[in-house]
């Protein structure tokens, strides 16, 4: 089934579950685009504590009459690859073409001063290798297994925090969750929350991975602070977090409950 597709397959209970990127289906249901929305995660620690916050159990009410239930909530880190300079501050994407993977971080990148391109994951390893692009945000996994570092000369990685953070959580149809005996329902959560220990473990051996796989090349490879953060935060807040609260009633309650978070 094609990745695109899972998530309404899983709301009408033709498909049972699947580990993809919530944000994969923010045309569909806008609110889930909070999953990958810029400066609102920074650190594994704060995406791990949505479980159990309010934005959390909005969150899972919110998808839960959509059609889904949550079984592991998974957070992924991501990083720039570029073909020249380090992105670091805002102001070094001025001028660049820079792919930023969705509608929010294309407003951020936007009002920093760059040129947005828009196209496929699969796609950037060539869009690199000819200078269509000059960088490009994308999850840690995603910059070793599209094997960017041989484009690349330097990289930003998520390591040490990071304002690109992916919510791409183990999920099933509620339809089919809902028929299961209620024993059954409290195993599926209960092995569900056992793999999220194992899932931010293998994500954060990732950006030390892609680090490493970058070095071995050459490139430059940097880390963030948390004064850097804030830096592209404070763009998010006017433009992507605007953006997403003004969408609806849900979006602006979930944006003000993962606020508190911060």
């Amino acid at each position: 089934m094609k990745t695109n597709s899972q998530f309404s397959a899983m709301r009408k209970g033709a498909l049972d579950l699947s580990l993809v990127p919530l944000s994969y289906s923010g045309g569909e249901v806008p609110e889930v685009n909070i999953g990958l929305m810029p400066g609102l995660v920074t650190t594994y620690e704060q995406g791990y504590s949505w479980k159990n916050a309010e934005v959390g159990k909005e969150l899972a009410r919110i998808l839960a009459e959509k059609g889904i239930v949550v079984l592991s909530w998974i957070w992924q880190a991501g990083g720039v690859a570029s073909r020249g300079k380090p992105i670091v501050e805002p102001e070094d994407v001025r001028g660049m073409k820079v792919r930023g993977g969705s509608r929010e971080m294309d407003l951020i990148l936007k009002a920093a001063g760059a040129a947005v391109v828009t196209l496929p994951s699969n796609e950037i390893h060539a869009a690199m290798q000819t200078g269509a692009m000059d960088a490009a945000l994308t999850s840690s996994t995603s910059l070793i297994s599209f094997r960017l570092e041989e484009v690349s000369k330097a990289l930003t990685t998520g390591r040490g925090g990071a304002y690109w953070f992916m919510f791409e959580p183990l999920m099933m149809s509620k339809a089919i969750f809902d028929r299961l005996p209620k024993e059954q329902q409290a195993i599926l959560m209960a092995v569900g929350g056992e793999l999220e220990g194992f899932a931010r473990a293998s994500a954060q051996a990732d950006d030390a991975a892609v680090a490493a796989a970058y070095q071995k090349t050459g490139a430059k490879v940097v880390d963030l602070n948390a004064a850097i953060v804030k830096k592209w935060q404070a763009i998010a807040r006017t433009t992507a977090w605007t953006d997403y609260r003004e969408k609806n009633a849900n979006c602006a309650k979930l944006l003000a409950l993962a606020e508190k978070t911060l």
